[in-house]
């Protein structure tokens, strides 16, 4: 069977093409430090239950996404920038996401620059999104 074309975002695809790129940024688990009045080393920690980062970027010689879908994909977060969405890799992993909170969640730059857009328009893009 041939693998998915796209990724999905509550349903709406994302080329497969635009790449995970902080996948591997990231530990599950976080850990502080301080010392104490004695000079003795505490080190406190607890697992990250969520929150992790999902960048899905684009390069600009492959992941580019219809102008089209940037549209609906920016609607989607218009509508309710607060929603818990799925979203499904094109290797079938599924999660629970938001739109990232910090920052812009979508930038965009069209890949060529015509007068009157069309839909087709292809643009290298990054999405933000955060498990939740």
């Amino acid at each position: 069977m041939a693998a998915p074309k796209f990724h999905t975002l509550a349903g709406l695809p994302i080329p497969r093409g635009m790449v995970w790129s902080d996948e591997f940024a990231w530990v599950s688990y976080d850990k502080a430090s301080e010392r104490s009045l004695t000079g003795k080393l505490l080190i406190d920690g607890a697992p990250k239950v969520k929150g992790r980062p999902i960048t899905l970027t684009a390069q600009p010689d492959a992941g580019w996404i219809r102008r089209d879908a940037l549209e609906a994909l920016y609607g989607l977060h218009d509508a309710n920038p607060l929603a818990t969405l799925t979203l499904v890799l094109a290797d079938g992993r599924s999660f629970s996401v938001q739109f990232a909170p910090d920052g812009v969640p979508i930038t965009a730059e069209p890949r060529f620059r015509p007068e009157v857009p069309a839909a087709e328009q292809p643009h290298v893009a990054t999405v933000r999104l955060i498990t939740v």
